[in-house]
Protein backbone atom coordinates (compact mmCIF):
# COMPACT_ATOMS: atom_id res chain seq x y z
CA UNK A 1 0.00 0.00 0.00
CA UNK A 2 1.73 3.25 -1.19
CA UNK A 3 0.54 6.53 0.96
CA UNK A 4 1.31 10.09 -0.03
CA UNK A 5 2.89 12.12 2.82
CA UNK A 6 3.76 15.83 3.24
CA UNK A 7 6.17 17.51 5.59
CA UNK A 8 5.09 21.07 6.38
CA UNK A 9 6.39 23.22 8.99
CA UNK A 10 4.12 25.16 10.74
CA UNK A 11 2.91 28.67 12.10
CA UNK A 12 6.11 30.03 10.21
CA UNK A 13 6.54 31.74 6.91
CA UNK A 14 10.36 30.39 6.13
CA UNK A 15 11.83 26.69 6.13
CA UNK A 16 13.40 25.09 9.40
CA UNK A 17 10.92 27.12 11.95
CA UNK A 18 7.69 26.70 13.44
CA UNK A 19 6.80 23.09 14.14
CA UNK A 20 7.02 20.68 11.56
CA UNK A 21 4.14 17.82 11.08
CA UNK A 22 3.60 15.02 8.61
CA UNK A 23 0.38 14.92 6.55
CA UNK A 24 -1.06 11.72 5.07
CA UNK A 25 -4.04 11.86 2.90
CA UNK A 26 -5.60 8.14 2.42
CA UNK A 27 -8.67 7.35 0.44
CA UNK A 28 -10.27 5.58 3.60
CA UNK A 29 -9.09 4.94 6.99
CA UNK A 30 -6.66 2.43 7.90
CA UNK A 31 -5.99 0.50 10.90
CA UNK A 32 -4.97 2.52 13.92
CA UNK A 33 -1.74 0.15 14.77
CA UNK A 34 -0.30 1.12 11.61
CA UNK A 35 -0.92 4.85 11.84
CA UNK A 36 0.58 4.97 15.13
CA UNK A 37 3.63 2.96 13.47
CA UNK A 38 4.04 5.57 10.99
CA UNK A 39 3.71 8.08 13.43
CA UNK A 40 6.83 6.63 15.21
CA UNK A 41 8.51 6.07 11.85
CA UNK A 42 8.27 10.06 10.95
CA UNK A 43 9.23 11.06 14.35
CA UNK A 44 7.64 14.44 14.04
CA UNK A 45 5.56 15.62 16.96
CA UNK A 46 2.00 15.14 15.20
CA UNK A 47 1.32 13.02 11.88
CA UNK A 48 -1.86 13.77 10.75
CA UNK A 49 -4.60 11.48 8.68
CA UNK A 50 -7.21 12.72 6.61
CA UNK A 51 -10.04 10.75 4.98
CA UNK A 52 -12.47 13.16 2.49
CA UNK A 53 -16.05 12.98 3.75
CA UNK A 54 -18.03 15.23 1.53
CA UNK A 55 -17.01 18.29 1.26
CA UNK A 56 -14.85 18.39 3.94
CA UNK A 57 -12.76 15.89 5.55
CA UNK A 58 -12.16 13.94 8.98
CA UNK A 59 -9.03 14.24 10.96
CA UNK A 60 -6.85 12.13 13.05
CA UNK A 61 -3.55 13.16 15.14
CA UNK A 62 -0.81 10.50 16.74
CA UNK A 63 2.51 11.50 18.18
CA UNK A 64 5.20 8.93 18.19
CA UNK A 65 3.88 7.92 20.86
CA UNK A 66 -0.10 8.02 21.35
CA UNK A 67 -3.18 9.57 19.19
CA UNK A 68 -4.27 12.84 20.57
CA UNK A 69 -7.69 14.72 20.61
CA UNK A 70 -6.63 17.97 19.46
CA UNK A 71 -3.74 19.52 17.17
CA UNK A 72 -3.18 22.87 16.15
CA UNK A 73 -0.11 22.46 14.15
CA UNK A 74 -0.97 19.36 12.48
CA UNK A 75 -4.44 20.87 11.69
CA UNK A 76 -3.01 24.17 9.59
CA UNK A 77 -0.57 21.75 7.90
CA UNK A 78 -3.47 19.54 6.77
CA UNK A 79 -5.06 22.86 5.39
CA UNK A 80 -1.96 23.85 3.56
CA UNK A 81 -1.60 20.79 1.40
CA UNK A 82 -5.65 21.38 1.14
CA UNK A 83 -5.37 24.57 -0.04
CA UNK A 84 -1.78 24.03 -2.07
CA UNK A 85 -1.82 20.51 -3.48
CA UNK A 86 -5.09 18.78 -3.24
CA UNK A 87 -7.68 21.23 -4.08
CA UNK A 88 -5.47 24.88 -5.15
CA UNK A 89 -7.62 27.29 -5.20
CA UNK A 90 -9.71 26.62 -2.55
CA UNK A 91 -9.76 29.28 0.90
CA UNK A 92 -11.94 27.45 3.65
CA UNK A 93 -12.55 23.75 4.83
CA UNK A 94 -13.72 21.94 7.92
CA UNK A 95 -12.36 19.22 9.62
CA UNK A 96 -14.65 16.33 11.68
CA UNK A 97 -12.48 15.60 14.45
CA UNK A 98 -12.63 14.06 17.86
CA UNK A 99 -12.92 17.67 19.67
CA UNK A 100 -15.77 18.54 16.94
CA UNK A 101 -15.84 20.35 13.42
CA UNK A 102 -12.87 22.83 13.03
CA UNK A 103 -12.76 25.04 10.42
CA UNK A 104 -9.87 26.61 8.46
CA UNK A 105 -10.02 29.70 6.40
CA UNK A 106 -7.38 30.97 3.70
CA UNK A 107 -6.34 34.70 3.68
CA UNK A 108 -3.57 35.33 1.33
CA UNK A 109 -0.64 33.46 3.19
CA UNK A 110 -2.54 33.52 6.68
CA UNK A 111 -4.15 30.30 7.70
CA UNK A 112 -7.03 30.55 10.73
CA UNK A 113 -7.96 27.81 12.99
CA UNK A 114 -11.45 27.95 14.38
CA UNK A 115 -10.83 26.19 17.55
CA UNK A 116 -12.84 25.28 20.63
CA UNK A 117 -11.81 26.99 23.82
CA UNK A 118 -10.05 25.83 26.89
CA UNK A 119 -10.36 28.53 29.79
CA UNK A 120 -8.01 27.26 32.62
CA UNK A 121 -9.18 27.67 35.88
CA UNK A 122 -6.91 28.25 39.38
CA UNK A 123 -4.87 25.20 40.53
CA UNK A 124 -4.37 25.51 44.50
CA UNK A 125 -1.40 22.65 45.22
CA UNK A 126 1.62 24.28 43.31
CA UNK A 127 4.11 23.61 45.43
CA UNK A 128 6.20 21.18 42.79
CA UNK A 129 6.55 23.66 40.28
CA UNK A 130 9.40 25.20 41.33
CA UNK A 131 11.84 22.19 41.53
CA UNK A 132 9.97 20.75 38.60
CA UNK A 133 10.44 23.61 36.32
CA UNK A 134 13.54 25.21 37.64
CA UNK A 135 12.02 28.24 38.74
CA UNK A 136 9.04 29.09 40.68
CA UNK A 137 6.24 30.30 38.50
CA UNK A 138 3.79 33.36 39.96
CA UNK A 139 0.55 31.53 39.29
CA UNK A 140 -0.37 28.01 38.10
CA UNK A 141 -3.32 27.23 36.52
CA UNK A 142 -5.18 24.38 34.83
CA UNK A 143 -7.33 22.72 31.55
CA UNK A 144 -6.26 20.16 29.57
CA UNK A 145 -2.82 20.88 30.59
CA UNK A 146 -1.02 22.73 33.83
CA UNK A 147 -0.69 26.43 32.83
CA UNK A 148 2.05 27.94 34.96
CA UNK A 149 2.83 31.73 34.70
CA UNK A 150 6.17 34.09 34.94
CA UNK A 151 6.53 37.20 34.87
CA UNK A 152 9.39 37.85 32.63
CA UNK A 153 9.76 36.30 29.16
CA UNK A 154 13.08 35.98 30.05
CA UNK A 155 12.47 33.18 32.87
CA UNK A 156 10.25 31.37 30.45
CA UNK A 157 12.89 31.16 27.73
CA UNK A 158 15.72 29.98 30.07
CA UNK A 159 13.53 27.45 31.71
CA UNK A 160 15.23 23.74 32.32
CA UNK A 161 12.70 22.11 33.41
CA UNK A 162 12.75 18.07 34.65
CA UNK A 163 11.42 16.50 31.72
CA UNK A 164 11.37 13.17 34.10
CA UNK A 165 9.21 14.56 36.86
CA UNK A 166 6.77 16.43 33.93
CA UNK A 167 5.99 13.25 32.71
CA UNK A 168 5.15 12.05 36.24
CA UNK A 169 3.41 15.22 36.96
CA UNK A 170 1.32 14.87 33.75
CA UNK A 171 0.82 10.52 34.40
CA UNK A 172 -0.13 11.82 38.16
CA UNK A 173 -3.09 14.24 36.81
CA UNK A 174 -4.32 12.91 33.74
CA UNK A 175 -3.03 16.18 31.96
CA UNK A 176 -1.14 16.38 28.61
CA UNK A 177 1.79 18.40 29.94
CA UNK A 178 2.59 21.90 31.29
CA UNK A 179 2.85 24.94 29.43
CA UNK A 180 4.99 27.90 30.50
CA UNK A 181 3.85 31.82 29.87
CA UNK A 182 4.36 35.21 30.75
CA UNK A 183 4.04 38.33 28.82
CA UNK A 184 6.56 40.23 26.83
CA UNK A 185 7.61 43.92 25.24
CA UNK A 186 7.21 42.53 21.44
CA UNK A 187 4.69 40.80 21.59
CA UNK A 188 1.64 39.74 24.19
CA UNK A 189 2.54 37.16 25.61
CA UNK A 190 5.46 34.05 25.14
CA UNK A 191 4.87 30.61 25.89
CA UNK A 192 6.83 27.13 25.69
CA UNK A 193 5.05 23.36 25.93
CA UNK A 194 6.32 20.10 27.38
CA UNK A 195 4.44 16.83 26.86
CA UNK A 196 6.93 14.47 27.75
CA UNK A 197 3.97 11.58 28.62
CA UNK A 198 3.29 12.13 24.89
CA UNK A 199 6.74 11.57 23.53
CA UNK A 200 7.20 15.26 23.08
CA UNK A 201 9.93 16.42 25.38
CA UNK A 202 9.32 20.44 24.26
CA UNK A 203 6.83 21.25 21.51
CA UNK A 204 8.30 23.61 18.92
CA UNK A 205 4.73 25.56 18.69
CA UNK A 206 2.04 24.39 19.89
CA UNK A 207 -1.61 25.54 18.75
CA UNK A 208 -3.59 23.31 21.02
CA UNK A 209 -2.48 25.10 23.98
CA UNK A 210 -3.16 28.48 22.72
CA UNK A 211 -6.89 27.34 23.33
CA UNK A 212 -6.03 27.79 26.72
CA UNK A 213 -3.65 30.63 26.29
CA UNK A 214 -5.80 32.91 24.77
CA UNK A 215 -8.63 32.76 26.68
CA UNK A 216 -6.04 33.65 29.85
CA UNK A 217 -4.10 36.43 28.49
CA UNK A 218 -7.31 38.26 26.69
CA UNK A 219 -8.53 38.13 30.32
CA UNK A 220 -5.99 39.83 31.49
CA UNK A 221 -4.60 41.97 28.91
CA UNK A 222 -8.43 42.76 28.69
CA UNK A 223 -8.39 42.76 24.95
CA UNK A 224 -9.33 40.24 22.29
CA UNK A 225 -6.51 40.09 19.36
CA UNK A 226 -3.56 38.72 20.22
CA UNK A 227 0.03 38.09 19.21
CA UNK A 228 2.14 35.25 20.67
CA UNK A 229 5.30 33.82 20.03
CA UNK A 230 6.40 30.11 20.66
CA UNK A 231 9.82 31.16 22.30
CA UNK A 232 11.11 27.15 21.31
CA UNK A 233 14.90 26.61 19.84
CA UNK A 234 12.74 26.37 16.62
CA UNK A 235 10.32 29.04 17.29
CA UNK A 236 6.99 30.21 16.11
CA UNK A 237 4.65 33.51 15.62
CA UNK A 238 0.63 33.16 16.28
CA UNK A 239 -2.15 35.89 15.63
CA UNK A 240 -5.25 34.85 17.90
CA UNK A 241 -8.57 36.17 18.58
CA UNK A 242 -10.73 35.39 21.84
CA UNK A 243 -13.86 34.59 20.02
CA UNK A 244 -15.93 33.67 23.05
CA UNK A 245 -16.59 30.14 23.09
CA UNK A 246 -14.02 30.11 20.27
CA UNK A 247 -10.52 30.70 19.91
CA UNK A 248 -9.10 31.44 16.65
CA UNK A 249 -5.50 30.53 15.97
CA UNK A 250 -4.03 31.91 12.55
CA UNK A 251 -0.31 31.15 10.96
CA UNK A 252 1.87 30.45 8.23
CA UNK A 253 2.73 27.45 6.70
CA UNK A 254 5.24 26.33 4.13
CA UNK A 255 6.13 22.70 2.74
CA UNK A 256 9.75 21.18 3.22
CA UNK A 257 9.23 17.35 1.65
CA UNK A 258 6.34 15.64 -0.14
CA UNK A 259 6.41 11.53 -0.97
CA UNK A 260 5.39 8.45 -0.48
CA UNK A 261 5.11 5.68 2.10
CA UNK A 262 5.11 2.23 1.41
CA UNK A 263 3.61 0.21 4.09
Amino acid sequence: MKIPIYHIDAFTGTLFAGNPAAVCPLERWIDDATMQSIAAENNLAETAFLVRSGVGFDIRWFTPETEVDLCGHATLASAHVIFSELEPGRHAVTFASKSGPLSVTKDDDLLALDFPTRPPKPFESAEDFAQILGRAPSEVWKASEFLAVFDSAEHVRSLQPDIAAVRELARRSKCHGVIVTAPDGEVDFVSRFFAPLAGITEDPVTGSTHCTLVPYWSKRLSKKQLHALQVSPRGGELFCEDAGDRVIIAGRAVTYLQGTIEV
